[in-house]
């Protein structure tokens, strides 16, 4: 008799086990080893490489703020310069390559021709971004969510770069695989995924109709800060959903079962779509010129995300408490844990942050870094579940969870002295004696903000060799 409880019992924990399936979901997806890959590696080949450069740019960034060092290097101008080409190769770069990624892994076979000629042309436009503060040291503009160098060799670069993330983003709609009604696990992420493309065609559609409707004879900040304020809002949508997308693949491929459906993550991903549509109700409504366009898009960035990062951030938090109930987590799994945990609380610090913001002090920056490092590492976490399934070798775990760890804490330190120097109205996007810093608090605090800096590099350095590394140690064909 209890021989048949047992087996009884052993027979109903599958049954079990697809009833949580079904209940929470299962957020994974399949990852194909063909043309596709060798796509998808291209991609992140490029964007690995991105934050590399940007990396070596940000230790002139960091020592040009920090007291007593500052006055060895030049500012004004070189400084806003180098933190351009900076700030568009660690956001616009990184995030678009790591897209193209996940866009492509997610496509079906067609068009394959299309992508390789768009991850070409990304390629070409990411070099010149790169080199342009040193070849075409031209005037800085610190232009919202695309800062522009306003010469030639960076102009023709981003110029080149947003023709290969058109024809990206135009294959993905063509080729996005049917994601149907029956929503389980997967398909909600693909649902996730295709909605990332769909946010990336309407950021697109409004960065040209912004460009073709701002007047050619503004001043060149604010000529540029209209032409991209309106698709750049929209561009968030797209990082906030594949952000999504990797916290809830993450917390699966850590063993963290997630209590949320399927269908609840699909309808927040629908309504931040909705949001996404509605920029071109914006866009009809109002020119691009009036305070009204630029209010309605930053209402609609702080509504559209306001429901769906709290409950998918609070579901993998609580399924975080709960697998740490649950014993040891295995080796394997601890670099996406550690990537997981560290992007949750540093989006989460970002988005508190934004709530103290008053005046244009570093306040903002501290705002903005938390929330961008956290969907950088939360994609660094997403690398490292994709190496081993492109056929490089899984990474180094201890090595891999001390990149984490190094690269969350350099940018805790960062956030915390930005914001305490925002307190005493030090002002953002200057260097050097022009921060005119006054009190020993002021000092400690760009201080503290120039050490994370630092720091934040050496753990930036470290995912570059982890990945190498992992390449480098990839199975070989015999």
């Amino acid at each position: 008799m209890k021989a048949n409880v047992t087996a009884a019992s052993s027979a109903d924990a599958p049954i079990a086990r697809l009833a949580v399936d079904i209940a929470f979901g299962h957020y994974a997806l399949a990852v194909p080893r063909d043309a596709r890959a060798r796509l998808a590696i291209g991609w992140l080949t490029l964007g690995v490489s991105a934050l590399a450069a940007s990396g070596l740019l940000a230790v002139f960034l960091a020592l040009a703020r920090t007291p007593g060092v500052n006055r060895f290097l030049p500012a004004g101008d070189f400084f806003r310069t180098v933190l351009v080409a900076h700030v568009d190769l660690s956001v616009l770069v990184w995030f678009v390559s790591f897209a193209g990624a996940v866009f492509t892994l997610n496509s079906t076979t067609r068009a394959l021709a299309l992508g390789r000629a768009a991850l070409a042309l990304a390629v070409l436009g990411a070099v010149a971004i790169a080199v342009a503060p040193f070849l075409d040291p031209a005037a800085p503009i610190m232009a919202n969510y695309i800062p522009v160098i306003d010469g030639p060799v960076f102009k023709g670069g981003l110029l080149v770069f947003a023709a290969g993330a058109t024809l990206l983003v135009s294959r993905g709609l063509f080729a996005s695989p049917l994601v149907g009604v029956r929503l389980d696990g997967a398909g909600t992420l693909r649902f996730g995924v295709n909605a990332a493309i769909v946010a990336g065609a309407v950021a697109l559609i409004a960065f040209a109709w912004s460009l073709l409707a701002v007047p050619r004879d503004l001043e060149a900040r604010a000529y540029y800060e209209l032409a991209f304020w309106g698709g750049g809002h929209v561009l968030q949508f797209a990082w906030t959903l594949l952000l999504l997308v990797a916290w809830l693949l993450l917390a699966d491929a850590s063993g963290v079962r997630v209590p949320i459906s399927p269908r609840v993550v699909a309808l927040l991903f629908g309504i931040q779509l909705v949001a996404v549509f509605a920029t071109t109700l914006v866009y009809l409504a109002y020119d691009v010129t009036s305070v009204e366009h630029h209010r309605l898009q930053t209402w609609l960035m702080r509504i559209g995300g306001a429901l769906a990062i709290p409950v998918v951030a609070a579901a993998v938090a609580l399924g975080l408490a709960r697998r740490a109930r649950g014993g040891p987590v295995p080796v394997q799994a601890r670099p996406l844990l550690a990537a997981l945990v560290v992007s949750l609380a540093l989006f989460g610090t970002g988005g508190m942050i934004g709530f103290l913001i008053e005046g244009s002090n570093v306040k903002i920056p501290a705002h903005y870094h938390g929330a961008i490092v956290g969907v950088t590492i939360a994609l660094m976490g997403l690398t490292y579940w994709l190496l081993p399934r492109l056929g490089a070798a899984a990474p180094r775990a201890k090595l891999a969870v001390w990149q984490s760890v190094l690269y969350g804490a350099g940018q805790v330190m960062h956030i915390s002295g930005l914001l305490w120097s925002g307190g005493y109205g030090v002002q953002r996007k200057v260097a050097g004696g022009e921060q005119v810093l006054r009190t020993t608090s002021e000092i400690a605090g760009m201080g503290l903000m120039g050490a994370g800096g630092l720091v934040a590099v050496i753990g930036g350095v470290l995912f570059v060799v982890v990945v190498a590394l992992a390449v480098r140690d990839r199975p070989r064909a015999r």
